[in-house]
């Protein structure tokens, strides 16, 4: 009995020793499972971009010559022919159109006819007047017959005056029958045909001077004073990468009425040939003045009863809470002014919960 109450007191020691062991084991586990380190926590990010606090303006313009002119016969008549068409390139003194010259030609045969007739009627009345002279001096006439062949001289020596400068202005009239291209330029319509009678003045061949060019939009009022002050550039849409100068040089003085906007036209010193005349343009007003600003969601910003913060994230996950200066408020963004640097990545969503010791994974957009 002895022996066996030994036995059966050792075997319940051996078990008890075992469950002790066992559970020794599984509270080690348990701390190791405790010890595992967390998932970093995923967060929405944005970068931090600095720009003018005033954002650039662009329009839509045109490109169009400074100086266009239409030009016209200085006479009356019928035409002849027409020289130009549109698009075409012209230089100073080209034919552009020419009348029929039949009654200028007349016109001037008539002037020097009335020239020659002149000039025959002075000879004969200076004639007279020189024997008068002669005759009242030896008392053979008398005072009124010198007077009266004086009178028809001078008569004559006006009509002879009148007839030269006749002759001079059918010659001009007879030049003013080709229609010429006074400065360098490119045509750009025309208003006659071959046949048509045209008055003296009348608009027939509409040229653009290739010296300055401008481009041309429509400003509203609320950026009339940007317009006059700011910066302005522009971009072709053939060729959007290379900007050209602009400088404002005229605005109406009155809004469209139907579109209430200012026709601005702004010259373009630096254009070379590869501007040509009626492209599109874009043209961008910016301020120079204006403070450069970030603007980021207003869900980024974190304040515990202190200065404004944000939360920024560098390439290893690690956040820290960065005190900014905020320029002002949005309906949807706060202004940043200073604090975080140029390309930052700033925690936008979250914020709240975060905590600077603790390591974030950055996502670009949520997911559900």
């Amino acid at each position: 009995m002895l022996v066996r109450w030994i036995f059966s007191s050792y075997s319940r020691l051996l078990v008890g020793a075992s469950l002790a062991t066992i559970a020794v084991a599984l509270g080690g586990c348990n701390d190791k499972v405790a010890e595992k380190p967390a998932d970093s926590r995923p967060v929405l990010v944005a970068t931090a971009h600095y720009e003018p606090q005033s954002p650039e303006r662009s329009f839509v313009g045109t490109i169009r010559p400074r100086i266009e002119t239409d030009m016209g016969f200085r006479v009356a008549g019928k035409v002849a022919k027409r020289l130009v068409d549109v698009g075409q390139t012209v230089d100073v003194g080209q034919p552009l159109a020419t009348l029929d010259e039949v009654d200028l030609k007349l016109q001037a045969e008539q002037a020097e006819a009335e020239f020659s007739a002149a000039t025959g009627v002075l000879a004969q009345a200076g004639a007279a007047e020189q024997r008068a002279r002669d005759l009242r001096a030896k008392g053979w006439a008398t005072d009124a017959q010198l007077d009266s062949a004086k009178a028809a001289a001078d008569e004559a020596r006006a009509r002879l005056n009148r007839a030269e400068r006749s002759v001079e202005l059918t010659k001009n009239s007879l030049s003013y029958a080709t229609l010429v291209a006074d400065t360098r330029g490119v045509v750009t319509a025309t208003m006659i045909e071959p046949g048509q009678v045209v008055a003296a003045g009348q608009a027939s061949i509409r040229v653009a001077r290739l010296g300055e060019k401008e481009a041309v939009v429509a400003i509203p009022e609320t950026l009339l004073n940007r317009a006059k002050s700011g910066v302005a550039t522009v971009t072709l849409w053939s060729d959007a990468e290379k900007k050209y100068a602009a400088k404002l040089r005229e605005v109406a003085p009155s809004a469209d009425p139907a579109t209430r906007t200012y026709l601005a036209k702004f010259s373009l010193p630096d254009a070379g040939d590869n501007v040509s005349l009626g492209m599109t343009a874009t043209l961008t007003l910016s301020d120079p003045k204006s403070e450069r600003v970030a603007r980021l969601p207003l869900s980024a910003l974190y304040s515990q009863g202190g200065d404004p913060s944000l939360y920024v994230v560098d390439d290893n996950g690690a956040i820290s809470l960065r005190p900014v200066t905020v320029k002002s408020y949005d309906s949807n963004c706060v202004v940043i002014a200073s604090g975080v640097e140029e390309g930052a990545k700033i925690v936008v969503l979250g914020v709240q919960k975060l905590d600077p010791s603790q390591k974030v994974r950055v996502v670009s957009s949520l997911s559900f």
